[in-house]
């Protein structure tokens, strides 16, 4: 059990049971801070501080506002939200009806939480090879998740603007640690190198070229900007959250390999037609929340790597 502390903000993390989720309420507890995760189930292993199960892509808003205020709740984190695995009307509800009715029950009490809502790189879609994406860039997202997700944003902007809501939107890049999602590409790798290591045997691998270039951050480092973004300090209302540097995917997984120490076969397939780095680029500037959170990255890939195959190893045995 974790000590509260009452001068620190009390954290309601929506998601709480999430890849990301998880890692800010370990994270919030350890400093002290009074916590409620809220989530769609209950948690297969039990969260630091309070838990409410609440789905809000169909449950009541008042039933959420009823939440924070009984918990007291000063900042609200939206880790919520949904990619894999998910239909387009799955995902529509899990990123923008979700939001809906969140802002809906912030608007409706006396003093709302603050609200730092976590988006992502895929909101900007891709650029020319070379070019540094800041939060002026326009957003041109070729992906339904992305699409979604800029729609999320673009509706706590209306409520920040007309309504006066206080809120911070994190637009992070992709992000690599322990707890990484199954369906990733860096998780399903990771199954794979385990899955071998138990059965004592060479893994197989069969790799795609991997040349897009992305901007990979850490999951701990992510979790330092959105503490840092609790406290409402003066702050542009979307901020880029990376290592501010594009890497490949086949530089991630051969890390992976590297940190897995599992002997690998890896077969080369072909890539399917029109991609490569020249049309799959995304880099994150980071110079906005450098200056006005005073975060940046400290973890580096090979790091975050690192956690990603030490959880999937303990989690395997």
């Amino acid at each position: 059990m974790h000590d509260t502390s009452p001068s620190l903000p009390r954290i309601a993390v929506l998601g709480g049971t999430g890849f990301i989720g998880r890692a800010i309420c370990a994270t919030l507890a350890e400093r002290g801070h009074g916590l409620l995760a809220i989530a769609r189930k209950e948690p297969a292993v039990q969260l630091p501080g309070d838990f409410a199960r609440l789905d809000l892509t169909v449950d009541p808003p008042a039933d959420l506002a009823a939440l924070l205020v009984e918990h007291r709740i000063d900042v609200v984190v939206n880790a919520a939200g949904g990619m894999w695995g998910l239909t387009d009307e799955q995902m529509f509800g899990a990123n923008v009806g979700m939001v809906a009715r969140l802002l809906e029950a912030l608007g409706t009490m006396a003093e709302a939480p603050r609200l730092v809502h976590l988006g992502t790189v895929h909101e900007y879609g891709l650029c020319p090879i070379g070019v540094s994406l800041d939060e002026d860039s326009v957003p041109r997202p070729s992906m339904v998740y992305g699409q979604l997700k800029l729609r999320a944003t673009e509706l706590i902007a209306d409520a920040v603007r007309e309504d006066g809501l206080d809120a911070v939107v994190l637009r992070l890049g992709n992000v690599v640690g322990a707890g990484q999602p199954s369906h990733s590409l860096l998780g399903v790798m990771a199954g794979k190198l385990a899955e071998a290591r138990s059965a004592g045997t060479v893994a197989e691998l069969a790799l795609a070229p991997l040349t897009a270039q992305r901007d990979f951050v850490d999951l701990q480092d992510s979790v330092e900007a959105i503490i840092a973004a609790l406290a409402p300090v003066p702050a542009p209302p979307v901020l880029n959250v990376g290592l501010g540097r594009a890497s490949s995917a086949r530089e991630l997984v051969e890390l992976l390999i590297e940190e897995s120490g599992v002997p690998t076969n890896i077969t080369e397939v072909p890539a399917p037609a029109g991609t490569g780095p020249e049309t799959e680029w995304q880099q994150l500037d980071i110079t906005a929340i450098k200056q006005s959170l005073v975060w940046k990255p400290e973890r580096t890939l090979r790091e975050a790597v690192a956690a990603l195959w030490a959880a999937e190893a303990t989690a395997r045995g």
